[in-house]
């Protein structure tokens, strides 16, 4: 069984980065909508990763866009996403940040807060759907599609263990230690990037492989 998919995810979604967030976002929040709003955003992370393998390709299909070109576009994302980790941001931060923040703050007493921004863009956006995507063409057979879908329930479950321990995270860790984890993160995903933007890059223009 090939954990790749599953690495690449993890390592994307970093659920440890945004930790920070989900503790600013629900300052204030009774036990019972905490535990709500992790339901939520887990279960939603699990969604977007189920969409993206199960339906990713028809959508590419319908814009006429080759597998390749979209290795390429991912790959480009997947680097940005490693980028902004090594300087210690989520992979998926948006520099709308008063934006985000600005609409978190109407819908902190709701489970809206769950969806935008904790889901999406901070744990699930354009880099996690495009590797779904990519990965989901590599499955071969109903098993391995399936498995892809599985591994966006531990993904969901990594997300709800990560947001439950929050503060005793953020204790233990500090601000220093997130910061280191998400840079070595970045650094394991930069190295898939490249490999990804290769695999497109190769089947784009054949020469590259120099056979």
């Amino acid at each position: 069984m090939d954990i790749k998919p599953l690495v690449t995810l993890l390592a994307i979604v970093n659920p440890l980065a945004i930790v920070p967030f989900f503790i600013h976002y629900t300052q204030g929040f009774s036990s019972v909508q905490r535990r709500r709003t992790i339901a939520i955003a887990s279960f939603s992370a699990f969604l977007v990763i189920a969409t993206s393998a199960l339906a990713g390709l028809q959508i590419l299909e319908f814009f006429s866009i080759s597998l390749s070109s979209f290795q390429v576009g991912g790959g480009m994302l997947l680097l940005i996403s490693s980028m902004n980790m090594l300087n210690a941001q989520p992979a998926e931060v948006k520099p709308q940040t008063n934006e985000m923040e600005d609409g978190a703050e109407k819908a902190a007493k709701g489970a809206s807060i769950a969806v935008v921004p904790l889901t999406i863009p901070l744990l699930t956006g354009p880099a996690t759907m495009s590797t779904v995507v990519i990965y989901a063409e590599k499955a071969k057979t109903f098993f391995q599609l399936g498995t892809l879908v599985g591994y966006g329930v531990v993904v969901a479950l990594a997300t709800a263990l990560c947001f439950s321990l929050a503060h005793p995270i953020a204790r233990v860790l500090g601000k220093t230690g997130i910061d280191v984890m998400t840079r070595l993160m970045g650094l394991i995903l930069a190295a898939l990037a490249v490999e990804v933007m290769a695999g497109g890059l190769s089947n784009l223009f054949p020469v590259l492989r120099g056979g």
